[in-house]
């Protein structure tokens, strides 16, 4: 019974889980290419080099001080919000959520080795990794549901209705 009722907190929780996994991954490439496109790979080349001489605590430091300075922002973002600001507050807390998860994607590729030799962050990191994995699980029955009803496959109100657009829309733009 309990569990029942907790099923929609879970499903919550495994989209916001995949959503920072998502942009993590897409974050990940565009910061590799601003880091080819300004001249941040002679930083991450100097960066590297001096992770590979620290201890890997020492190493904890490094990835973690560069989400620090983020946090005021976010709460600017807040506060912007509580104030009745939308607009400028989502974007802000937005902006410093998505520049957040560049920054720690860099940073993190650059000291994961080094991070990985602490068992106790190896642990948590394949823990990360099996949640991930869970949370997908738990969503791809309701991302394969909403792609089908987006697609107007089955038989239900909203599936026909899906279809009836795109007939509509099918037939508007062979009038032209």
């Amino acid at each position: 019974m309990l569990r029942r009722l907790l099923q929609p907190v879970w499903v919550l929780l495994a989209i916001v889980f995949l959503i920072e996994a998502w942009l993590w991954d897409h974050l990940e490439p565009i910061v590799a290419r601003v880091v080819a496109a300004i001249p941040l790979a002679r930083f991450k080349q100097w960066l590297t080099a001096r992770v590979g001489a620290l201890s890997p605590a020492a190493t904890l430091i490094i990835f973690a001080v560069p989400i620090i300075p983020l946090f005021p922002l976010k709460l600017v973002g807040l506060w912007l919000l509580t104030h009745e600001y939308w607009m400028t507050g989502v974007s802000t807390f937005l902006f410093a959520k998505l520049l957040g998860v560049g920054v720690t994607a860099f940073v993190f590729d650059v000291t994961r080795d080094k991070l990985l030799e602490m068992h106790w962050f190896e642990r948590i990191y394949d823990l990360v990794l099996k949640i991930r994995a869970k949370a997908a699980e738990l969503v791809n029955p309701i991302k394969q549901r909403i792609r089908e009803l987006i697609a107007g496959n089955g038989e239900g109100w909203s599936s026909r209705t899906l279809r009836l657009i795109q007939r509509f829309r099918k037939s508007v733009h062979e009038a032209r």
